[in-house]
């Protein structure tokens, strides 16, 4: 029997777009957009030593900020790298009807400053009971370990849980963990495959 229904957030939850936090850092250096992408996203590690929890959030700023010559401050920079998600609205109802009959929880890959003020300012975060962060638990999807953590809070076994994601590899990985893994692709694909596993929203 199915007690609990986990969310990604990215993709899932809120639509994102790393693009728009590069455009506007691009501003303040004399390197181009396409320099200041491939410096962060293809030759740094620096996203994922930062979601992962292995860097803080002063040292992501001061090693970015060294890396693409900014000149900007850690105010400008953190408006700049938060301000990029946008609701999707038929997942928030889906959570708000969800949450009649379910256990809810939050399951991301995400960072400090992503979280702190981008994810959980949001009203449909208190419908969730209970969240398991990468940066938190050290540990980036398709880890199994972020899922264990998310299970654990909720103290129910795989077999009792779905989980949702856009990428197709971290829906695997959790139903290789016994979840019921379902793949995002849209609102309606989504409650279609809910409903074929007798989910009632």
């Amino acid at each position: 029997m199915i007690k609990a229904i986990i969310f990604d957030f990215g993709n899932v939850i809120c639509s994102f777009d790393n693009d728009l936090f590069l455009k506007r850092i691009s501003r303040h250096t004399s390197k181009s957009f396409e320099e200041v992408k491939k410096l962060i996203y293809v030759e740094s590690n620096l996203p994922n030593l930062y979601e992962t929890g292995l860097i803080s959030s002063k040292e992501f700023f001061e090693k970015i900020v060294k890396l693409c010559d900014l000149k900007m401050s850690r105010n400008a920079f953190v408006k700049a790298f938060i301000n990029i998600f946008h609701p999707i609205k038929p997942t928030f109802q889906l959570i708000k009807n969800l949450k009649k009959k379910y256990v809810l929880a939050l399951l991301s890959n995400t960072s400090e400053l992503h979280f702190n003020l981008g994810i959980k300012p949001l009203e449909i975060f208190n419908f969730f009971d209970a969240v398991s962060l990468s940066f938190e638990t050290k540990a980036m999807k398709p880890d199994s370990r972020i899922y264990k953590d998310c299970l654990k809070k909720l103290g129910l076994k795989p077999g009792e849980c779905v989980y949702i994601d856009d990428i197709k590899n971290y829906s695997s990985a959790a139903s290789k963990l016994g979840m019921f893994g379902v793949h995002y692709t849209s609102p309606k694909k989504l409650e279609k495959s809910l409903g074929s596993l007798g989910v009632d929203f």
